[in-house]
């Protein structure tokens, strides 16, 4: 590492069930365009090789996340987070020191997806919880991803019933006004202190979304890029010079 290197680093954050391989192609990318940046690939609580916890909330797994950061020496990051790892971010920039954010592809109020998850609660606690997952993944695009993509998707992830249960607790034991708050606080904070925040999304945002969002962060960055769910992978490059822009 540079010592006079003045380039803030980079803590990736992966999504639900997968680990930090998932960003092995962006690192790559970034190597490439941005060499010996400074960056920590990190799995989250229960995932990976990190230690299980008998609690995920947000508060606590962005806390673990900022130890880990601690750890590695690496100050003041930009924090980017994929899926749930976006709101992990978000909850982290919101609590502790950050140069920048970047969510890619996760809306911050539960909505729609909240009632499919509340609805899916008896079936997540049963033998056939898979099936609640599954049903998602279809939906994800995985099928558009190229080849080195989709096997990561396909074999780099271990969903299990603690973890989708406890990263959803937050919308299974609240309600959407509740949530809605805990964002709209989390997100003036990085307003306030005038934190960049970049949201890359696959699809157009919905308009009633858009304007909760920019009600309360009025400098968001938002980059629609059509697709998968998974932008990071399925454009790696773009992400990585999105990152270093």
């Amino acid at each position: 590492m540079n010592d006079g290197d003045n380039r803030p680093p980079l803590v990736l954050i992966h999504g639900l069930t997968y680990d930090r391989r998932q960003w092995d192609p962006v690192r790559r990318e970034l190597a490439a365009i941005d060499p010996d940046r400074r960056i920590l690939a990190l799995d989250l609580p229960g995932h990976g090789d990190a230690p299980r916890r008998d609690s995920y909330r947000m508060s606590e797994v962005a806390d673990v996340v900022h130890t880990r950061v601690a750890e590695a020496g690496l100050g003041t990051p930009i924090v980017v987070g994929h899926s749930v790892g976006a709101v992990v971010a978000t909850t982290y920039a919101a609590r502790h020191p950050v140069w920048g954010v970047v969510n890619l592809d996760q809306i911050l109020l539960p909505g729609p997806f909240g009632a499919a998850v509340r609805e899916a609660e008896p079936t997540l606690r049963g033998p056939q919880w898979r099936q609640v997952w599954d049903r998602m993944l279809a939906g994800m695009g995985i099928e558009s991803l190229p080849t080195e993509a989709r096997a990561i998707v396909t074999t780099a992830t271990d969903p299990r019933p603690d973890l989708l249960l406890g990263y959803w607790g937050e919308i299974l034991h609240s309600a959407d006004e509740g949530i809605g708050a805990a964002r709209s606080d989390d997100l003036r904070s990085i307003a306030e202190r005038g934190v960049p925040y970049r949201w890359v999304t696959s699809s157009e945002p919905p308009a009633r979304y858009l304007a909760w969002l920019t009600g309360v962060l009025p400098e968001v960055e938002v980059t629609v890029l059509p697709g998968s769910h998974f932008p990071h992978l399925a454009e790696p490059a773009t992400i990585a010079r999105l990152l270093v822009s």
